[in-house]
């Protein structure tokens, strides 16, 4: 039974084939709210739109909002301020404003019924006023093929701050869809539009089967005045105080949970048995507190042949929840190192068993896998790794990395796929508050390791990975196994490439200084030295020259040792002499008087100097 059984049940009821049209309009029906909120808040926080151009804009949507100015001319004055942006530019924001704000935005059961639209093989199209920039990352990511909306003017890359006209709004929206029908060849009467707005009503009035989504007050008055069936979603929205009160009792549980294992701990000594009991205590009140329940398919396979390695598609943050709620004891995990910054869960975590590597770097993540293989050997415990290595903004699959495979193959274990069909529903990616739900899960028979090499690896994971597009039924938007295997080396290289990109500039900003301002600073460095030892060189030649003129005019006279003595005789002290008088005892009667002696100081010394014989011996 499908977990959306009620939402869907007229979709699987209708003919398959593509004559039969599905339409969906974007803000409010496929999503909650409106993307152009969302991309104004960034534009502002970007810098792109100045507070004065921020002020003239809601003028222009009170007008709009008022009757007063029709949309194309609306959406004309509001592009004015994207005048001169490179489209190139705008792209690369659009899809970071998605994966950060849009795709957690999707309702759940609107992604179901596009999800059995596409099953029947109805042809499925976006009909909305919004521009490509706003929906073509949603399309992509849900599998929609033909999409109808408005567009902004182009030259030479740059946006010109017009608009294509007709926009696709109100008629234009009408005029969209009967270009399908007429290039597809669609059955009318048998086709869907799903809307969340009386602004649609043409549209909604031009197919055979309007289906009024979420509406606002006047769809909803008229869809009931006119039989049409109405369906409101409430899985996405405005956050509750219950849902923050719900997420924290959650977090709060596993410290408490933790803590309720220290006495057996205490008792037994063992760590294993401690992380088992607070891990289950953890998983059952946490799904309790979050309204989280489970509907497993094949469960016996996860207890057929541990230890292994459980391989599980990681679509969101609820994953920590699900894991321990369906394998019970002996686990191990691996997660980013980030994790390990964040206050109590980060040291929990490590304490529960969970490895912390960092994904950016490739030898690292290696080598904190070689505890892993010990851990499964030796203690018995089994690894869950997401081959995803992080979470998706939806459903679809990603590719698969090779840690884990590598691991079970060294450990000669089995892998174990397990394959989360909507996690996402409770806490999509960028969203840390969990709400309730039901997530399916289906448990795929262990694949034995036992001839895996190195060489096949490759083939290897592609059948694993396989597995899981059957069971999540995304198989048939695949392309084939050899064009896969081609785009996945062609991933390889470009991912080696950035690896390559990224050393090297760690290296550059490494260095204290660019090259050439250090060989400028090394070159004068060099000279200055130079300078500096020739003038003192220069210097002792000319003191040892002049000494030996000095030497040779003194022998062509007189000996040596006088010449030297008359020489110091002459010399004159830079101080004068000082008079000392001393005292005597005065002499007896009749004695002869003594005369008063007179002493100098002796000047100080000169410094040694080098004697004339020995510098006629030098020479």
């Amino acid at each position: 039974m499908d977990l959306y059984s009620k939402v869907i049940r007229e979709v699987e009821a209708m003919p398959e084939g593509a004559q039969v049209g599905a339409f969906f309009d974007f803000d409010g029906t496929v999503i909650y709210g409106y993307s152009a909120i969302t991309y104004l808040r960034e534009q502002v926080k970007r810098g792109d739109i100045k507070p004065k151009q921020l002020v003239e804009l809601g003028k222009v949507m009170t007008q709009f909002g008022l009757g007063n100015m029709d949309f194309s001319m609306m959406l004309t004055m509001a592009s004015q301020f994207m005048k001169g942006i490179k489209e190139s530019e705008y792209l690369e924001f659009s899809e970071s404003l998605y994966t950060k704000h849009i795709a957690k935005l999707i309702y759940p059961e609107s992604r179901a019924l596009i999800e059995a639209h596409l099953k029947k093989g109805h042809t499925v199209a976006l009909i909305s006023a919004a521009t490509p920039y706003q929906i073509m990352p949603a399309a992509r990511e849900l599998g929609i093929e033909h999409v109808k909306c408005s567009k902004l003017e182009i030259e030479n890359g740059t946006f010109t701050g017009g608009v294509v006209r007709p926009t696709c709004y109100g008629m234009g929206k009408v005029d969209a869809a009967e270009q399908l029908v007429d290039d597809l060849g669609l059955n009318l009467e048998q086709s869907f539009f799903y809307s969340d707005s009386d602004e649609d009503l043409q549209l909604l009035e031009y197919v055979g089967k309007p289906r009024p989504l979420n509406p606002n007050k006047r769809l909803r008055h008229i869809a009931k005045g006119r039989g049409w069936p109405v369906q409101d979603f409430n899985s996405r929205g405005h956050t509750k105080p219950s849902d923050y009160l719900r997420t924290f009792a959650t977090q709060v549980s596993m410290v408490t949970s933790f803590a309720a294992g220290l006495p057996i701990y205490a008792l037994t000594g063992s760590l294993n048995k401690t992380r088992n009991f607070s891990m289950s205590l953890f998983a059952d009140t946490a799904c309790a507190l979050t309204g989280l329940e489970l509907d497993i398919v094949g469960e016996e396979n996860a207890w057929k042949a541990r230890p292994c390695v459980f391989v599980f598609n990681h679509q969101s943050q609820a994953d920590v929840l699900i894991l321990p709620t369906l394998l019970r004891r002996d686990l191990a995990g691996v997660g980013k190192k980030e994790i390990g910054n964040v206050p109590i869960l980060g040291k929990l975590m490590q304490f529960g068993g969970t490895v912390l590597i960092d994904r950016n770097n490739t030898a690292s993540a290696r080598e904190a896998m070689k505890p892993l293989v010990d851990v499964m050997l030796k203690e018995g415990r089994s690894v869950c790794i997401a081959p995803e290595g992080t979470r998706s903004t939806s459903t679809n699959l990603g590719r698969f990395k090779k840690g884990a495979f590598h691991l079970a193959m060294q450990a000669g274990v089995p892998i174990v796929p397990i394959v989360i069909h909507n996690a996402i529903d409770v806490a999509p990616r960028g969203q840390y508050v969990f709400k309730p739900a039901t997530v399916k899960i289906t448990v795929l028979p262990p694949v034995d390791t036992t001839s895996w090499t190195a060489r096949n690896m490759d083939e290897q994971v592609h059948d694993v990975r396989d597995m899981f597009l059957e069971e999540l039924d995304q198989m048939r938007f695949q392309p084939s196994r050899e064009e896969r295997m081609k785009s996945e080396r062609a991933l390889q290289r470009a991912e080696a490439q950035k690896r390559a990109k990224r050393r090297a500039k760690k290296v550059q900003e490494a260095k204290p200084v660019d090259e050439p301002l250090l060989k400028k600073v090394s070159n004068t460095a060099v000279a200055f030295t130079s300078k500096v030892v020739s003038s003192d060189e220069s210097r002792k030649e000319k003191r040892i020259a002049k000494r030996k003129n000095a030497s040779v005019k003194v022998s062509a006279n007189a000996k040596p040792d006088l010449a030297l003595k008359k020489k110091r005789s002459t010399k004159k002290s830079s101080k004068p002499a000082q008079k000392k008088i001393r005292s005597k005892p005065q002499p007896e009667e009749g004695e002869t008087p003594l005369r008063t002696r007179v002493t100098r100081r002796k000047p100080k010394k000169p410094a040694p100097k080098v004697s004339a014989r020995s510098l006629s011996q030098e020479s």
